[in-house]
Order: structure tokens, then sequence, then C-alpha cells
């Protein structure tokens, strides 16, 4: 372990840029980059292959355990692409977890303590020898209390929802405007107020709302924060 390096906890809501932002933080520190995010929604597509969505939006805890059970999941850096992709019995599903199908299950997956208590322990688990950036809902409060820098990432519903469409479109899936600002809606109130593990700012993270700014910017925003969280855990 780096004495020198720390853990990076960047939570928020839904398409508020974390994955992309959290990357671009770990490649400028030279840290690994984990997507918590993508695990949720591996385990959501999981379940939704395995035919437990088929006639309701809530399976029962049950099945959903049951399956989680064949559920091993790996992430694996692409040096092609640049990108780490997670994989799901030895299946790629970097893209396949984006749809808008599993977008609509997944807050619903994230809720369930059995679910929640795997993907904990195998975060906590990569984490262990620090330099990480980890991105997700509850990184700041629950998978890392004791983080050394915790960032909370937030924008506007509708500068959210732009965000998400123009990202689907660019990928060639099939999008409406209308149904994934509601989809963003849905899932804030999912994420705010489950009894597991909700979503909420800690309080000794770092608020940036980016509705108005780039990426560029926000780095800027980033690089001096860092400065300052570094200075402060070396005195």
């Amino acid at each position: 372990m780096d004495p020198r390096k720390i853990i990076i906890a960047l939570d928020g809501h839904s398409s508020c840029g974390k994955s992309t932002y959290a990357k671009r933080i770990a490649a400028e520190l030279g840290y690994a980059y984990i997507d918590t995010g993508a695990m949720y929604r591996a385990a959501t597509l999981a379940c939704m292959d395995a035919g437990l969505f088929d006639n309701t939006d809530s399976p029962s805890l049950e099945k959903v355990e049951a399956k989680l059970e064949d559920v091993e999941l790996d992430l694996r850096f692409n040096a092609e692409k640049q990108r780490t992709e997670i994989f799901l019995n030895n299946r790629m599903l970097e893209d396949l977890i984006r749809s808008m199908e599993v977008s609509n299950h997944v807050s619903y997956i994230s809720t369930l303590p059995a679910v929640r208590r795997k993907m904990v322990e195998y975060q906590r688990g990569l984490g262990e020898g620090k330099g990480v950036v980890m991105d997700g809902r509850d990184i700041g409060t629950v998978v890392f209390p004791h983080a050394e820098m915790k960032i909370f990432l937030t924008a506007s519903e509708e500068i959210r929802a732009t965000r998400r469409y123009k990202e689907l479109i660019e990928k060639g899936m099939p999008a409406n405007y209308e149904d994934v600002l509601e989809n963003i809606s849905k899932r804030d109130r999912i994420d705010s107020s489950r009894e597991d593990s909700p979503l909420k700012q800690a309080e000794d993270s770092l608020v940036l709302d980016n509705s108005q700014m780039t990426v560029d910017e926000q780095m800027e925003w980033f690089r001096k924060a860092f400065r300052q969280v570094r200075g402060a855990t070396n005195a």
C-alpha cells in the first residue's frame, strides 16, 4: 500500500456524469477507477435475463438472492478502448447494462439489502490498497465512510435528462427525452428514500453542482480541492 495514495469517494444523483468525472480523475492521478453503478446494473441484467422481471417490476427477494448465488462479477481494464469493462460470469456487459430497460429496474434491485451487502463487500475489497476513485450512491457514507476525499456531485434533473438522452442517442439506443426525465426523477426518489444505504450527502463531502460546467472546469475544481485535501492529510 502506497501511503501517499488515498481513496476518493464520488457520490451523487443519477446521470450527473459521475463515471466520466471519476475516470478523468483516476487517469490524471494514476489511480484505479471503480464504477459501482455498473455492478448493480450487471446484477439487474442478470435478473432480467433470468426472467425475474417478467410480468412484475418487483421480483421477490428470494428469487433475486437465489440468482445472486450464480453471479460472479469482474472488472477488467480494456487498454485498446481505454476503459474499465464489467464482466458477468465472463460475459462482457459494459454496453448492454446502459440500456433504458436496465435503467428502469436497477433502482429496485439496488434497494435490496442482500444485493447491497454483496456489492459493498466486493467494493471494499477493491479499495483495500487505496489509490482508487470509486463512484456510486453510498461510497462516502457506507462503503468508505473514512475515505480521505469525498465528493458529492449534483445537477438539475433537466440537465441530467438531456445528458442521458444524448448519450443514448449517440450509442444508437432508442430513447425519448420525456421517458428519460421521468426515469431520472423516479430513480432520485427511490435512491433517496430506500431504507438500506440511501443516497445522501456525507457531512464531510465537498459538493459540486456541475449543471453549467464542462468536464475541464470540473477538473480545475478538483485539482484545487485535491491539493487542499492532500495538504490536510499530510499535515
